[in-house]
């Protein structure tokens, strides 16, 4: 028989964002998760801007993207060649009208655990935050199969779809003895992580960088 789902298991669930986004007023976003475009300018400006500068036109890829500002936030700053890809099909929608003047920006429905729409190599900078945390329940010291199966599909998918020197930025609240296991892969890419200051001066969030092997082309 059945089990219903904690709240965290729920998170997981398209269907779970689907009623979320269907009580949005269609011009505001619902929650702009862990932190905001201008908060996290200092990370972006290290390792976006002076890595994948908008005049090289990256392919900027961002894996459950919500009702985020980011997308908009970057293409204020040149970066046009942009897809925002989430399994919520209502936030899709959505976000399609509301940036319906911003043509450029690329709206699809897809599930990042599987992501045939995306070629393989194809993508600069694939962006995360607040997804990889969704797909988390239970024990952090012991995560559940289910939750090891569907983070492995997941970052196998942004390895595939990565081109050589590449980068994955994630943006997590939580720590990063919790999180290296899930996203290391020797000899695929380099990872790094750093504390994020707030405008405050207090820490609370983390930033990984993943750089894969390989030169850029």
């Amino acid at each position: 028989m059945a089990t219903a789902k904690t709240k965290d298991e729920e998170l997981a669930l398209p269907s779970f964002w689907d009623q979320r986004y269907l009580n949005s007023d269609g011009e505001h976003p619902t929650h702009e998760w862990f932190k905001t475009f201008e908060s996290l300018k200092p990370f972006f400006t290290k390792h976006l801007l002076a890595k994948k500068a908008p005049d090289t036109s990256p392919c900027i890829l961002h894996l459950g993207c919500g009702d985020s500002t980011i997308p908009i936030d970057l293409l204020s700053l040149g970066y046009e060649n942009q897809t925002c890809i989430d399994f919520s099909s209502v936030v899709i929608q959505l976000m399609s009208q509301r940036h319906a003047d911003k043509p450029k920006l690329k709206w699809a429905v897809g599930d990042v655990q599987d992501m045939p729409q995306i070629l393989t190599g194809a993508v600069d900078v694939a962006f995360d935050k607040g997804t990889l945390d969704a797909m988390i329940s239970g024990s952090l010291w012991d995560p559940p199969d289910p939750v090891k199966t569907m983070i492995k599909r997941y970052i196998d998918e942004v390895v595939r779809v990565l081109k050589p020197g590449g980068l994955f930025l994630y943006i997590t609240y939580r720590q990063p003895h919790f999180m290296k296991p899930f996203l290391t892969r020797e000899r695929i890419w380099d990872l790094i992580v750093e504390d994020l200051e707030d405008e405050k001066g207090s820490f609370g969030y983390f930033g990984f960088i993943m750089t894969k092997a390989g030169d850029s082309p």
